[in-house]
C-alpha cells in the first residue's frame, strides 16, 4: 500500500474475492463462471419489483417483516428465529464479526467457498482448514478432530463450492451431535435445492434437535437473483439478535425483500428449475465421460472438472477466446480443475463445442 492514512494490520490478510472475469468477445457470451441460473426472475416476482419503485424515496422495512413471515410459513422455522441478510454472505460476515476474535478458532474445510478465508482475515482468529477426502466431500471425521476449546465456529459448506458434492442430513446430523454446544456449527445450503440426497425440509428437522446449529441459504441461485443480493438464516433467535446488532440498518433494499417475498410463492418455478438443472447435469457428465473427463458427484448446478495433466491456464483461455467463461480451479483452491456452471442446453452444447477445440 502507498503511504499514507493507516489502516487495520488485518487488511493485508483479507484476500481479494476471485470474482469471475469477463472477456471481450464479438458475439453472445456464454457465462458459466458464476453458479447463475440462466433463467430470469418469475414474471410475478418482475411485477413485485416494479411495485416497490414507486417507494424508493422510503428507506426499506429494516425488520424484513414481510421476507421473515415468508421464510417462516414455508420452512415452520417461528418468524423470530430467521436472519435475512444482503445475501447469506452478510449474514455469515456479520455471524463471525459477532462470535470470532484473536485467540479464537474456525474450522472449515478446503477448498470450499472462497468467502469464509475472510471469516478468519477480518476477526483476527485462527482458521483452521481440513482437506477434502479423494472424492472431494468434507472429511467431517477429521474436521471433528480439529475442533477444541478455542473453536467458536465450525463450517460445512453442503453441498461444496466448488467440488459440487454434498452429505446427506444425516451426516451432519450426527456431526453436530458430536461437537460441543459452545461451538456454533453454520452449513452453508446455497445449492441445497439442487442436491439429490435430500428434500431441502430434511436439514431444517435438524435444528430442534441441535441449539448450535445455523442453515443458510440464499435467493441467488435457484429463484434467480443474484442481482439484488438475498439471503436468510435459519437458527436460534440469540444468532438472529447477535447478527442484526452488528450490521449495518437497512442492510437489504426494498427490491430484494419484495422479490425475495415473491419468489417464495412459486414453489413450482423451483421444481422446474431444479428438474431442468438434474437434466442438464446428466446431459454434461455424460459428455464429459465420454471426453475422458473426470468429475466429482455433482449435488449442485455445476460440474468440478479434472483436467489431469492439461495447463488449467490455456484451456480457461482458450474457452475464452471462444466466449465461453469458466472458473479457474486454481483461483478457488485446487489447481487443475474447471468449475463449470450449467446454463441452457444451448449454453452447455457451446461449452463442449469449445471445449473439444480447445483440447
Amino acid at each position: 500500500m502507498t503511504p499514507g492514512i493507516e489502516f487495520n494490520r488485518r487488511i493485508l490478510d483479507i484476500p481479494v474475492y476471485p470474482a469471475a472475469a469477463t472477456y471481450a468477445f464479438e458475439g453472445d457470451l456464454v457465462k458459466l463462471a458464476s453458479n447463475e441460473t440462466p433463467w430470469p426472475p418469475h414474471p410475478q416476482v418482475l411485477e413485485a419489483i416494479e411495485a416497490e419503485l414507486r417507494t424508493l424515496n422510503r428507506y426499506p422495512d429494516p425488520e424484513k417483516s414481510l421476507l421473515r413471515r415468508r421464510i417462516s410459513e414455508r420452512t415452520g422455522v417461528p418468524v423470530g428465529r430467521v436472519t435475512v441478510g444482503n445475501g447469506s454472505c452478510e449474514i455469515l460476515l456479520a455471524a463471525a464479526d459477532a462470535m470470532l476474535e484473536p485467540g479464537v478458532e474456525v474450522v472449515y474445510a478446503w477448498p470450499s467457498f472462497s468467502i469464509y478465508p475472510h471469516v478468519a482475515a477480518m476477526s483476527g482468529a485462527r482458521a483452521i482448514t481440513v482437506p477434502l477426502n479423494e472424492a472431494g466431500e468434507h472429511d467431517l471425521e477429521a474436521m471433528a478432530r480439529e475442533v477444541t476449546v478455542a473453536t467458536r465456529l465450525v463450517i460445512v459448506c453442503n453441498p461444496n463450492n466448488p467440488s459440487a458434492t454434498a452429505l446427506p442430513p444425516a451426516a451432519i446430523d450426527a456431526f453436530v451431535a458430536e461437537l460441543p454446544r459452545h461451538v456454533a456449527v453454520v452449513v452453508d445450503e446455497a445449492y441445497v435445492e439442487f442436491s439429490m440426497l435430500q428434500d431441502p425440509d430434511e436439514s431444517i428437522e435438524l435444528l430442534d434437535r441441535h441449539p448450535n446449529l445455523v442453515l443458510l441459504r440464499t435467493f441467488s441461485k435457484v429463484y434467480g437473483l443474484c442481482g439484488l443480493r438475498a439471503g436468510f438464516a435459519l437458527g436460534s433467535g440469540d444468532f438472529r439478535m447477535a447478527v442484526d446488532r452488528v450490521r449495518q440498518p437497512f442492510s437489504v433494499n426494498a427490491l430484494a425483500q419484495a422479490a425475495a417475498a415473491e419468489a417464495l410463492n412459486h414453489v413450482d418455478e423451483v421444481e422446474r428449475r431444479v428438474e431442468q438443472t438434474a437434466i442438464e447435469r446428466l446431459h454434461m457428465e455424460s459428455e464429459l465421460e465420454e471426453r475422458g473427463l473426470e468429475s466429482t458427484d455433482s449435488q449442485a448446478n455445476f460440474s468440478w472438472i479434472a483436467l489431469g495433466d492439461r495447463d488449467e491456464d490455456e484451456v480457461v483461455e482458450g474457452l475464452a477466446a471462444r466466449g465461453v467463461i469458466v472458473r479457474a480451479g486454481k483461483a478457488l483452491g485446487e489447481e487443475g480443475r474447471l468449475r463449470v456452471t450449467y446454463g441452457t442446453r444451448h449454453e452447455n452444447d457451446r461449452f463442449l463445442a469449445a471445449l473439444d477445440e480447445v483440447l
